[in-house]
């Protein structure tokens, strides 16, 4: 099963933070806050990646290609340039960079993207946001409703993406956060193929009509996550989870534990 990375977005970067690269490289802890949500879907076996890239896509184009250096130790051959890898741990990542428009919307980018998933269920993830969510329990769950999507509802921190919820059914989803909100999206979706229908305007947000109109055709179900989940919107967010990388294993990576993830009850 493929897992697209949402990673084109060009004005959110974190207050303080240089616009040269896209968000999902900013690091935390010496590494792109991406590989570490590759880390967690990697965890699960799930290791074959799609990066909607837009904002500096030459960057993370770049990155990947030339990951198995930084990722490895290296032996070079000083007089003819010969490159001899030795691996220190086998991540087995397959990724795909697509270049889906500096300026497309995160509904635009994934229906950009229809041919390389195929009509085979898939996963969608933001590229800058972080929990030790159950990727095994999520998609029980999301085979348990036989509906078309399910997003991971997680409590605040987090300023946009309300829901509302009736058991394990969205009744209602909107960008804008209301303070009795107890559950927003974070994100970590699965979609079926048929989720292509509701994707007809490339300047729309996927988290705008999309999500919406799923929601009242009663085809939007919730996992709700009760572990750790952090975005990056701050710097201080960002200095958090690189002191969070000091831990062995980060919170984000403390994977499988009964009262981590689970379905409403």
């Amino acid at each position: 099963m493929k897992t697209i990375l949402l990673a084109g977005g060009a004005d959110d970067l974190p207050a303080g933070e240089h616009n040269q690269i896209p968000k999902p490289m900013i690091e935390v802890g010496g590494r792109p806050i991406m590989t570490r949500v590759m880390d967690i879907y990697s965890h699960f076996g799930h290791r074959d990646f799609i990066v909607a890239a837009g904002h500096q896509a030459v960057t993370i184009k770049q990155f990947f290609a030339n990951y198995h250096l930084m990722a490895n130790d290296v032996r070079v051959s000083i007089d003819s340039g010969k490159i001899d890898l030795h691996p220190t741990h086998g991540a087995g990542w397959k990724v795909g960079v697509v270049d889906t428009g500096h300026y497309t919307s995160s509904s635009g980018r994934l229906r950009l993207l229809r041919k390389w998933v195929g009509d085979e269920r898939f996963m969608v993830g933001y590229a800058d946001a972080l929990g030790n969510i159950d990727i095994e329990s999520l998609l029980d769950f999301h085979d348990s409703h036989g509906k078309i999507a399910t997003l991971t509802a997680v409590r605040p921190p987090a300023r946009l993406g309300s829901v509302e919820l009736l058991d394990s059914r969205v009744t209602a989803y909107t960008d804008k956060l209301r303070s009795q909100d107890a559950w927003i999206n974070g994100g970590f979706f699965v979609f079926e193929p048929t989720i292509f229908d509701y994707l007809v305007d490339d300047q729309e947000p996927l988290e705008g009509a999309p999500l919406s109109q799923l929601s009242m055709d009663g085809e939007l179900m919730a996992f709700r996550h009760y572990g750790f989940w952090q975005p990056v919107d701050t710097v201080a967010d960002r200095k958090r989870l690189s002191t969070y990388c000091m831990s062995d294993p980060p919170p984000w990576l403390q994977l499988g534990r009964p009262a981590a993830s689970k379905a409403a009850e």
